[in-house]
């Protein structure tokens, strides 16, 4: 039987016709195997399947491997019921969680304490990904025990190799206005949504990191609780000496899962001059961040677009490299400065510091237009430029521009005469504003792919 989303007008259509008589057959789930609205205690669930038969049925620590499938309007934003997928998951100890509405289709994978999201694809595009969707939840594939030893060997090492594990991603381009705040800042929530311990580092003067992460509260100059404590302070040698616990913070309203976060300052412009004085400047950072391994699962540090101290000291400290790109003729040619940059000056730094070169995870298509003709006819020709011209791998995610990301950064409060910042994630603004659906969609999926690639 094929499937249409077309057909799926409302909650009690995406249950009969998606869930019941294309999924659970596809999949490999016979009638004895599956349960609708089964009740748990205070939960109530829309659907739950055993890879192994299962009467009664027990959910414990010892049960088969299991999935809970919940089916919402076509009309709801999915993200409105993540958290309440999280505490069935976590609280019914269920292996997977199967999040659709009939336009979208969302598979979420128990994480220890958390969950995160393994796949994700449109309506119109299940069929094509059904294999994948049975690699993943398949009753076979369960029954074989591979994903189920996986699982445990995550969650049993996640929190004793964290300190062997922390990596750091650069986000950094020559050419600025390419949407490097943008992904650093809603990468991060992404991942600290996805169970990982982030910190997130502004080394930008125009401090746009600092902003959006919600840490500029202040409306008047002698307000500035940052000057006296920001990035600043952990690359200069001067008698405080500061490390990476003297000076973060955490973000504030910023997300659901708040994020530490290094602030940057407006006066880092007038400090580089001191800085510029002691090679050991462009190093400093990297040593601190050795020293808070243990701390922290990723950092993403936000940089410059520049080729100055600011920029050597974030490519020096980094592990990856995520290169953000409109892919227009201004940004493909600050392409060959930011290989030239690595070569000349990053790697051969690191090479003193006997560390390995920076990894150059990809050029990240972002401010991408989302009209369909560029989609389908000039992108593909943009993305094509890449290898063949630069020869720069390109990620497999995109990042399309929509008014919601800039919205989410802006976002402000009343308060009594004054307009205060309160900038969210574009998760957070997706909660009660569907606009930012897609974008937190696109992120999530960035999320994943980073994850995969860093092995963590």
């Amino acid at each position: 039987m094929l499937f249409n989303p077309e057909l799926c007008r409302n909650e009690s259509e995406v249950e009969s016709k998606l869930i019941v008589q294309y999924l659970l057959p596809q999949l490999g789930y016979t009638p004895d195997t599956w349960h609708q609205e089964v009740a748990l205690g205070s939960i109530r669930l829309d659907f739950l399947a055993f890879a192994v038969q299962r009467i009664p049925f027990i959910l414990d620590a010892n049960s088969p491997l299991s999935i809970i499938m919940e089916a919402k309007s076509p009309s709801q934003n999915l993200n409105r019921h993540t958290l309440k997928l999280r505490h069935y998951l976590t609280s019914l100890n269920v292996a997977f969680g199967v999040l659709t509405n009939g336009k979208e289709i969302r598979i979420y994978e128990k994480y220890g304490s958390d969950i995160k999201l393994v796949f994700q694809c449109n309506g119109n595009d299940i069929e094509g990904n059904i294999e994948e969707i049975k690699r993943l939840i398949g009753r076979e594939s369960l029954k074989n025990g591979q994903i189920k030893k996986q699982i445990k060997v995550e969650v049993s090492d996640v929190e004793n190799k964290r300190e062997h594990c922390m990596k750091t991603i650069a986000i950094y381009h020559h050419k600025g206005g390419v949407g490097k705040t943008t992904v650093a800042v809603n990468l991060a929530a992404a991942l600290s949504n996805q169970g990982k311990k982030v910190l997130l580092i502004d080394l930008d003067a125009q401090a746009n990191t600092t902003f959006a992460t919600g840490l500029i509260k202040f409306e008047f100059e002698e307000d500035d609780d940052l000057k006296d404590r920001n990035i600043f302070h952990l690359l200069d040698a001067g008698e405080t000496n500061l490390f990476i616990p003297d000076i973060v913070r955490k973000s504030n309203r910023f997300n659901e899962i708040e994020i530490d976060v290094i602030p940057s300052h407006i006066s880092l412009i007038k400090d580089q001059a001191k800085l510029s004085r002691y090679s050991a400047s462009t190093t400093r950072l990297a040593k601190k961040l050795a020293l808070v391994k243990h701390n922290y699962d990723i950092v993403i540090i936000d940089t410059p677009p520049s080729l100055d101290l600011y920029a050597s000291a974030s490519l020096i400290a980094a592990d990856y490299l995520i290169i953000p790109s409109d892919l227009k003729p201004f940004s493909n040619q600050g392409l060959v400065s930011v290989k030239n940059f690595i070569k000349t000056e990053i790697n051969e730094n690191r090479e003193n510091m006997g560390k390995e070169p920076i990894k150059i995870m990809g050029v990240l298509p972002s401010k991408i237009s989302s009209n369909n003709q560029y989609q389908k006819y000039t992108y593909p020709r943009h993305r094509d430029i890449i290898p063949k011209r630069y020869e720069l791998s390109l990620m497999d995610n995109m990042i399309t521009e929509r008014s919601a990301l800039s919205n989410c950064i802006h976002k402000s409060i009343i308060v009594g005469n004054l307009e205060i910042p309160d900038p969210k994630s574009i998760f957070e603004f997706a909660k009660y504003e569907s606009s930012a659906n897609q974008s937190a969609i696109e992120f999530e999926a960035l999320a994943i792919e980073v994850m995969r690639k860093m092995e963590v």
